[in-house]
């Protein structure tokens, strides 16, 4: 089974852990009708305006059919360069629009069955006739939910499938790919990709398409990011030792060690001596939240006072937090450790669901003293605000 209807009660043709043991990170899976009815969060003239605001991820792939040759162009944009465009077979690509539009984030709680760290983005692409990003490969999970218009999406279940890349291209496509699948997507369908699996999408008339992707460190990443943070904590006189050293039998020999796997992705990591494994937990909490974000918060100039923070409560004033902040949290026992782009701060499990939840909150219901104190830290840093429920912007 490669292909399913969603129903109202599972949007994924079947229930959710059903899903993850069976395709989840294993096989492609088309899902008709996932979210339909469908009507686009945004329309292709906001997504070109996004395109042009000089902090937005934007590209633009266009394709020389004739001669095949493709040009990636990266933002931001004006309205000279659309004007320019040709009529046919080219993309606009923007990442994290769900940071930029509401709308578009309230996609993502029907992806409340994985955790909601793992989730990245939602990419939107809007394509005229013949728009394509070409035969390529990703190495994360995606979610593709068709908007507005038609798409053929051809796919390739083989696992021997060539994966060598094109040389002439500004962008990672395949030199061969040959389709095992295809289908043609309708508003609302959703196809799931695991990574790893070839495909190739291609606009039939205008198109819109929203990716939802997942956030997969490399392991170069994880040991990038895991040396820098403990080679800081250790000291200047712990260096390598050998007091026990036998003859060698061999010159030059380096030993085989054996370590157990901590983390699936790092199997030379192994909780030891200097590092132990709550230290890996605090360390990767801290990491995961603060991977691939684009932009980072900017802290107030000045500390909250205790009279704003009183009269946020007179006002009943909600908790919003930062849409480029992530979050996440530990379990310490009772109680819980909070991490919010990189920062760890002590608080109960209740504030840390609800800050990790990423939707606005009564600040009423934040009355413990610790609580308290992590949130006046996350104002300060400018991941959460405090504003009045109908003062909310919508981006």
């Amino acid at each position: 089974m490669i292909e399913v209807r969603a129903s109202a009660k599972h949007k994924l043709g079947m229930p959710p852990a059903r899903f993850l043991g069976e395709f989840w990170q294993k096989k492609p899976l088309l899902i008709r009708a996932a979210f339909a009815p469908f009507r686009d969060p945004l329309a292709p003239d906001d997504l070109a305006g996004l395109a042009c605001e000089p902090s937005a991820l934007a590209r633009i792939v266009v394709h020389a059919a004739k001669r095949d040759r493709w040009s990636l162009r990266t933002g931001p944009f004006d309205a000279a360069d659309f004007a320019r465009l040709p009529k046919r077979d080219w993309t606009l690509l923007v990442q994290d629009v769900d940071k930029w539009d509401a709308d578009v984030a309230a996609l993502l709680p029907h992806f409340s069955f994985l955790p909601r760290w793992r989730i990245d983005d939602v990419m939107v692409s809007y394509a005229v006739d013949g728009g394509s990003v070409g035969a390529h490969v990703d190495n994360y999970d995606v979610f593709l939910l068709q908007g507005l218009g038609r798409r053929r999406w051809r796919i390739s279940t083989d696992p021997h499938a060539p994966r060598e890349t094109r040389k002439d291209a500004d962008i990672k496509l395949l030199r061969t790919f040959e389709a095992t699948h295809e289908w043609i997507l309708e508003p609302g369908d959703m196809l799931y990709l695991p990574p790893g699996v070839p495909h190739h999408g291609i606009a039939i008339g205008e198109c819109m398409t929203y990716s939802v992707g997942m956030r997969a460190p490399s392991r170069a990443e994880l040991l990038i990011d895991f040396a820098e943070t403990f080679a800081a904590e250790w000291p200047e006189d712990s260096r390598y030792g050998d007091a026990d050293l036998a003859p060698a039998d061999s010159a030059g020999e380096i030993d085989d060690a054996a370590f157990e796997r901590v983390l699936a992705a790092m199997p030379w990591l192994q909780p030891s001596g200097e590092i132990d494994a709550p230290a890996l937990r605090t360390w990767f909490a801290s990491f995961i939240t603060r991977y691939r974000s684009a932009l980072s918060a900017v802290p107030r100039a000045r500390k909250i006072t205790d009279a704003e923070l009183a009269r946020a409560d007179a006002s009943n004033a909600e908790v919003v937090r930062n849409p480029w902040s992530r979050a996440a949290w530990l379990r310490a026992g009772r109680s819980a450790r909070l991490f919010v782009a990189g920062t760890e701060l002590p608080c109960s499990v209740a504030f840390a669901q609800r800050v990790a939840a990423g939707a606005a909150f009564p600040l009423a219901e934040i009355t413990a003293p610790r609580d308290r104190d992590a949130l006046r830290r996350l104002v300060d840093l400018g991941h959460v605000s405090l504003a009045k429920p109908a003062r909310r912007s919508r981006r």
